[in-house]
C-alpha cells in the first residue's frame, strides 16, 4: 500500500492547536525563534484569521488530516514603501523534516505572494540555525545581511541573518 501524499491547503482557525503543537517546542526549546513565550491555540487562531483577512497566505502541509508543518508570510516592515516586501515563517514537525515538507511550504507561499504582486520574500534566520540557512540557500535564497546580537534568548545574544529571494526574477 502506498503512503498517502503530502499536500498543501490553506490553514483554518481549526488548525490552531496543531500549529501551536509544532511551534511551541521551537519557541520553548530553541533559539530558532526569538519569541519568548509559547503561543496558545487562541493566539494562533487569531494569527491565521488576520493573515488570511489581510490577503496573506497561511498554509499547512498535511498527510491525511495530520498537520506536518506550516508556513505564512506578512509584510517585512510597516509602511507603504515596504508593501511588496514580505517576510516568511516556516516550521515543520520533527518527523516531517527532511521529507520535502519545507520545500512544498516555501514554494506554496512564494506562489501566493507572487500572485498577489509581491516582489521580495525574506527570511530572518538565527545565525546558529545552519540547517535553515542551508535550506534557504538550496531554495535559491541569498544572504542579504546580518545583524550581530539582534536577538536575546536563553541568556545570550544571537545574530540574525536575512536571506531573500526576488520573486519576479
Amino acid at each position: 500500500m502506498q503512503a498517502e501524499a503530502i499536500r498543501l491547503r490553506e490553514a483554518t482557525p481549526d488548525d490552531a492547536r496543531a500549529v501551536a503543537d509544532i511551534w511551541n517546542p521551537i519557541i520553548r526549546d530553541t533559539a530558532i525563534s526569538f519569541w519568548p513565550t509559547e503561543r496558545c491555540a487562541d493566539e494562533v487562531s487569531g494569527i491565521i484569521r488576520t493573515r488570511l483577512a489581510n490577503g496573506r497566505a497561511f498554509l499547512v502541509a498535511v498527510r491525511g488530516e495530520r498537520v506536518l508543518g506550516f508556513a505564512t508570510y506578512d509584510q517585512f516592515r510597516g509602511g507603504a514603501g515596504y508593501s511588496r516586501s514580505m517576510e516568511h515563517s516556516i516550521n515543520a514537525a520533527p518527523e516531517a523534516r527532511g521529507h520535502g515538507v519545507g520545500r512544498l511550504l516555501l514554494r506554496g507561499i512564494e506562489d501566493h505572494a507572487r500572485a498577489a504582486g509581491h516582489r521580495l520574500m525574506i527570511g530572518g534566520i538565527t545565525a546558529s540555525n545552519t540547517a535553515s540557512i542551508g535550506f534557504h540557500r538550496a531554495m535559491g535564497y541569498a544572504e542579504w545581511g546580518r545583524i550581530p546580537a539582534a536577538g536575546w534568548k536563553f541568556g545570550q545574544y544571537h545574530d540574525l541573518v536575512f536571506m531573500g529571494r526576488d520573486l519576479q526574477g
